[in-house]
């Protein structure tokens, strides 16, 4: 268990990197988009600070997931990022679905890989 633990850390991880650094270095052109997922990604982008700092999140979490430091910290951080990437993509974008899917999931599972440093927040 702990291999698949550092083998979905630092894919989830290299994953999150690139994400971001493509983001901010604008390597590749933006796919084209169509329909309400077009529309969402208008506004999310009209807002002006919403997609930099959800980049700047993935960034800094995925560099943590790929030194194996503060990852407890990094898993709280980036769950709604991960979260709202799964349901983007169920509802506006379903091609890309496997990605999202790992995004969460690869999350949810470094979650319960590191509970036992979340179990003094439930306890009274």
């Amino acid at each position: 268990m702990k291999i698949a633990t550092i083998i979905v850390r630092v894919l989830l991880g290299a994953l999150l990197v690139f994400a971001s650094v493509m983001f901010f270095l604008k390597l590749a052109p933006e796919p084209e988009t169509t329909g309400a997922f077009k529309a969402f990604q208008v506004g999310l982008l009209a807002s002006t600070y919403l997609m930099p700092l959800a980049k700047a999140l993935e960034l800094l979490c995925g560099l943590s997931y790929l030194s194996g430091k503060y990852v407890t910290l990094s898993n709280i951080i980036i769950l709604p990022v991960t979260l709202n990437i799964l349901l983007i993509n169920i509802f506006m974008s379903p091609e890309n679905l496997p990605i999202g899917l790992f995004v969460f999931l690869g999350n949810l599972f470094l979650i319960y890989r590191y509970w036992a440093n979340y179990k003094s927040l439930f306890t009274a």
